[in-house]
């Protein structure tokens, strides 16, 4: 009989974690790492051993939209994959938002719920998508101090009971565009009766099943511009789950995420509440952006890890040329790379998920307030771009296999492709990294931060301490010449500045946990991954001339 490759196996992923059990009793209280321990443990089974398998077998089936019954009336129904389907009950049961809003975790209750979300992710089918929007909104809600929507909306966005829990839509891009909001066309006017009626386009909205939405709209006689928008509240349907005064157009065909219902709808006057102020309502929703954003970097790292894991097992079970692929000197070094930056990824994205917890609790000084503005979307357009670079070289190390379809290897790198373009795109977050850090006054605040970080390192990390450092100095160097220059170097130079930040902070965060390994646990890997992605290089910043940028951009002769 002719020969057939063993395919690759899931492995119980938190088992298989020794990242993730690491950072978590070093994050942790005792009482609490050992029963995250016994939830991630149960998670981690319903990963591999159900959910996993159904994702395979599910892999052609998508999503449909039906907007006529068979009579010829406006339904407009998304008939949900069986996997979909399964989900509440499983948000609910493993209190996946819920974590999060406990209050008995106090500042811990973040990183405890971003474990197990960290586990969940790849395995949702990006049902985590409309969650992520769902705890941003609690959020948004719980800050706004709307206390009627409070008290109504909150508990359900947070539930851990499967006939009480919602989701939440965060209903933003329209034609107009997706980062620059302040072009929003969306109309709102109240009736006679004083009920808010919103008038519109929304065109990528990921959360169209969702019970629960917010939303921009321009009030009635507000200015153009982003101070003239006002953040709405709605429920899309009635009791009888039917649409009100709302029609889907379309759902989205995409390059990826193509289990997640995005889909074009049409507002007709529906019903709508006023969260806060008739204006401003970009700032209002700031905070659900800061949440969607750590939960995109999560994501990101999540992603990146099942590739990893897939592949190491492939390793074991691959023969070539007389020997188990994962003895391959060349491979073992792609593997190494690999592992490296996954870690650097993982350790700066925990790091934001703890300063969100205490920042909740109203437990940062001003210092890590600023680090976790700044750190929010450095952290997800890192992790975002090593993502898809990490899952291409899985595709590639699988050989042939990893090209081919029903392997299911290849929508790994399609799905995390939407990783950097959700919640702002690279070029958005790095001009936001800029605007805070010149609110900021510059790198100064930031830099005793690092050190703080770079403290904990250990005698062990001296070499690496001090490339950080020389890094961040550059880094400050560049900030300051590039304000005397032309206007436009400083943007210019804006993305390599935010990855620079990024990739210098994840490899501050990542000696910091090799530190505590050495010490707490004998682990000498975090270290070995510290050193490699030092040699991978931190400082991304060139003095690329304008004119330079200008001829290329757009290949033209002067």
């Amino acid at each position: 009989m002719s020969f057939l490759q063993t395919p690759p196996q899931l492995a119980h992923p938190y088992r298989s974690d020794r990242v993730l059990q690491s950072c978590m009793r070093r994050l942790l209280p005792h009482a609490l790492a050992d029963e995250f321990d016994r939830c991630a443990m149960e998670l981690g089974q319903l990963v591999a051993e159900d959910l996993y398998p159904q994702q395979l077998a599910e892999r052609l089936v998508e999503p449909r939209l039906v907007q006529w019954d068979a009579w010829g009336r406006r339904i407009d129904r998304i008939e949900l994959t069986p996997l979909w389907q399964r989900m509440p009950e499983i948000v609910a049961r493993h209190g996946l938002v819920w974590h999060g809003y406990d209050k008995a975790k106090g500042a811990h209750a973040r990183v405890f719920q971003f474990g197990l979300v960290y586990l969940y992710t790849p395995a949702s089918d990006f049902y985590a998508c409309p969650l992520a929007m769902t705890d941003g909104a609690a959020r948004v809600l719980i800050e706004s101090g709307n206390k009627a929507l409070i008290q109504r909306a909150v508990p359900r966005l947070s539930s851990r009971d499967r006939d009480s829990l919602w989701t939440c839509g965060q209903w933003m891009t329209e034609t107009t565009g997706g980062s620059d909001v302040s072009r929003s066309e969306t109309r709102a006017e109240q009736d006679a009766e004083g009920q808010w009626r919103l008038h519109g386009r929304k065109w990528f909205t990921s959360a169209a099943t969702s019970e629960a939405s917010v939303l921009l709209a321009r009030p009635a006689g507000n200015p153009a511009g982003a101070d003239g928008l006002a953040l709405y509240y709605l429920e899309p349907r009635d009791r009888d789950g039917h649409l009100r005064q709302i029609e889907i157009d379309r759902l989205k065909d995409k390059l990826g995420s193509r289990k997640l219902p995005t889909a074009e709808l049409r507002l007709f006057g529906a019903p709508a509440e006023l969260i806060g102020a008739r204006d401003h309502g970009v700032r209002a929703i700031a905070p659900l952006l800061n949440v969607t954003r750590v939960w995109n970097s999560i994501a990101a790292v999540s992603y990146f890890r099942r590739g990893l894991q897939l592949l190491r097992d492939y390793a074991e079970r691959r023969e070539v040329f007389g020997s188990p692929l994962r003895d391959r000197p060349l491979h073992k070094e792609t593997l190494a790379g690999l592992q490296a930056e996954f870690e650097a990824g993982f350790h700066l994205s925990f790091y934001i998920v703890e300063l969100l917890g205490k920042a909740e609790q109203g437990q940062l000084d001003e210092r890590q307030r600023l680090l976790l503005r700044l750190l929010t979307p450095v952290a997800k357009l890192l992790t975002a771009k090593q993502a898809v670079a990490g899952l291409s070289e899985v595709v590639e190390g699988f050989g042939g296999a990893g090209y081919v379809e029903d392997t299911g290897i290849p929508g790994l790198l399609r799905d995390a492709q939407v990783f950097s373009i959700w919640e702002g795109t690279t070029n958005v977050l790095a001009l936001d990294v800029l605007r805070v850090l010149r609110g900021a006054g510059g790198l100064g605040g930031v830099l005793s931060g690092l050190l703080g970080i770079l403290g904990q390192a250990g005698d062990e990390q001296r070499d690496i301490v001090r490339a950080v450092r020389e890094t961040f100095e550059s880094a400050q160097r560049w900030l300051v010449d590039s304000e005397s220059g032309p206007p436009e170097a400083q943007e210019a130079g804006a993305r390599e500045l935010a990855i620079t930040i990024g990739r210098a902070f994840a490899l501050a965060l990542l000696a910091r946990h090799a530190g505590w390994a050495l010490r707490a646990e004998g682990d000498p890997r975090p270290a070995a991954a510290a050193r490699r992605f030092l040699r991978h290089g931190i400082n991304r910043l060139g003095a690329a001339p304008l004119n330079d940028s200008t001829l290329l951009a757009w290949d033209q002769l002067p």
